[in-house]
């Protein structure tokens, strides 16, 4: 049997785009000979759907889109994701499912059994779990269908869930010849490596080949990378899609293919183009063409214009420079410098006649009191204020340039830095900033050698640096690392050797700022845990710090 892995990227609630690029797909599959072509989890309606599978509206247009497409399978089966519905009123329940197609109609379904609840995973909040797992025959064979989480038991593996249930050992006792996987798995760093170990375990254990169809895009702070597979019935991996495209992976199950080795490859470069991708979709599903982002000089903005640019084109990026009285001569060059590499519109707009007029206005009310972070932030808002109208005016959308190393410790401002429609690199520590820099100049200079080995500072004040109020980023982005992604709190850092003060200082910080945090823009998820819907930490809350 001839299969195709249709590694699409989905609109969320566009239908008619969807079933477009699934008929494509299935057109293009049944033109080079396929049997049977394979779609993500959900792919009919764009994952994650959230509280829209709530609106019966909603549901109701999933199901005649799932109809429609039915009708053109004609010359080829096809597994396609969708949202079912069983019952009416209090009986009424909702699935995550699967649907096989066939000759015009839906042949069989099946439902999602195992339904995730941790980090950005909310499943059982919207659908009931299944009983058991579709499986179907096609060319002499079974074919047992799991939906993303049901092959995700697989023993003792550091950072897979354990569950009760065994979906993939119930196929196999029911005869299963294929396993095949649809899933909507979002990237982080090492994601792909994981999800080949679950594969080669699963295929060795039992024997039998497994198909893997990953969805890929970028949908709101999610990033799919796709990276589809096929591991044989021997545990090796013989088959892969591209990363962060759209892909159609041909497979013969009659056909001995070598082992491909998985490679890691270089993180820099797969959180490079995760965010360009993830940039360029947010972009472009939410209606708009063109981004802005303010140019500082420094190592963020440079790294954000740099991925706006290749996600959208440098036509469609505009840069903006906005000196104060503390905006050295050297960022400022360095700010145009990055523009005329990356080939964008530029424009540098001073502000500090803005920035006095701000505080003659306040003096009365302020007499008495010395200058503190109070002005410091003043012209953040100065600055927030004049890209905004810049992004109303142009109908471009504004991308916020702080990191997750700045979102941790508030080291960001209110309505000045943190404005904007999408927060680039909110997810992406500082350090790992300065590594994608160097990768991104790996080949020739794009982003200024001056704006990576400069101190970086906010340049809000005389002489000011970031190390006047933070430890060096090495140091945080270790410690931060430790209390966000992996649950660690002071005591256990204090008992690894880390020196007191510091460790009480960012907890501190980490935890008075999440008001700061729930008022950011979303932010594009590289890690393993970043701040948005995946970490929900109360605001108002007392105690020690966790």
């Amino acid at each position: 049997m001839k299969v195709a892995l249709g590694q699409i990227n989905p609109i969320i609630g566009d239908f008619p785009h969807n079933t477009s690029l699934m008929e494509k797909a299935a057109a293009e599959a049944e033109r080079m000979g396929c049997h049977l072509v394979v779609f993500p989890e959900l792919s009919l309606v764009g994952y994650p759907p959230k509280d829209l599978v709530e609106k019966p509206s909603f549901v109701r247009d999933n199901m005649e889109a799932l109809q429609a497409l039915a009708r053109g399978m004609t010359g080829i089966h096809a597994l396609c994701g969708y949202v079912e519905k069983s019952g009416e009123g209090p009986e009424e329940r909702l699935y995550n499912a699967v649907a096989f197609l066939g000759r015009g109609r839906v042949l069989a379904t099946g439902r999602k059994r195992l339904l995730p609840t941790y980090d950005v995973f909310d499943e059982d909040r919207y659908f009931e779990p299944a009983g058991e797992s579709l499986v179907c025959e096609l060319q002499g064979l079974k074919l047992g269908v799991t939906l993303c989480e049901d092959i995700w038991k697989v023993g003792d593996m550091e950072g897979v869930p354990r569950y009760e249930v065994n979906p993939v050992e119930d196929l196999v006792r029911r005869g299963s010849d294929v396993l095949i996987n649809v899933s909507a798995s979002p990237f982080t760093l090492d994601k792909p490596r994981i999800r080949a170990q679950i594969l080669q375990r699963i295929s060795s254990a039992y024997n039998l080949p497994i198909a893997y169809c990953n969805q890929t895009g970028g949908n709101d702070e999610l990033l799919f990378d796709g990276s589809s597979m096929v591991v044989d019935g021997k545990g090796r991996l013989v088959s892969l899609a591209r990363e962060f495209e759209p892909d159609l992976l041909v497979w013969d199950t009659d056909e001995r293919l070598p082992e491909i080795h998985w490679e890691q490859g270089v993180p820099e470069a797969s959180v490079l183009k995760g965010l360009v991708m993830g940039t360029r979709d947010y972009v472009v599903k939410c209606g708009f063409k063109k981004a802005l982002v303010g140019l500082s000089g420094g190592i963020d903005s440079a790294l954000v214009a740099v991925i706006a640019s290749r996600a959208l084109g440098p036509e469609n990026v505009m840069g903006v420079s906005m000196p104060s009285e503390y905006t050295s001569l050297m960022s400022r060059e360095l700010a145009r410098g990055l523009a005329e590499n990356l080939g964008i519109l530029f424009e540098e707009i001073p502000i500090s006649g803005v920035f006095h007029a701000f505080k003659d206005s306040l003096s009365p009310l302020f007499e008495g009191f010395r200058e503190d972070t109070t002005e410091e932030n003043i012209q953040a808002r100065v600055r927030g204020t004049l890209l905004m109208a810049l992004s109303n005016k142009f109908n471009a959308l504004l991308l916020a340039t702080g990191n997750k190393s700045e979102m941790a410790t508030g080291y960001c401002t209110l309505y000045g830095d943190m404005a904007g429609g999408l927060a680039v690199i909110a997810d992406v520590p500082k350090t790992m900033c300065y590594r994608v820099a160097r990768y991104i100049n790996k080949d020739r200079e794009v982003i200024p050698e001056g704006v990576i080995t400069r101190p970086p500072s906010a340049e809000l004040k005389p002489n000011q640096v970031d190390q006047d109020s933070l430890p060096p980023y090495e140091l945080l982005d270790r410690i931060l690392e430790a209390a966000v992604e992996k649950n660690q709190s002071p005591d256990d850092l204090l008992a690894a050797g880390y020196d007191e003060d510091t460790v009480r200082d960012i907890f501190r910080r980490l935890n008075v700022n999440e008001y700061k945090r729930r008022q950011a823009p979303p932010g594009l998820k590289v890690t393993t845990k970043a701040f948005g819907y995946g970490r929900r930490y109360p605001i108002a809350r007392g105690g020690r710090d966790y």
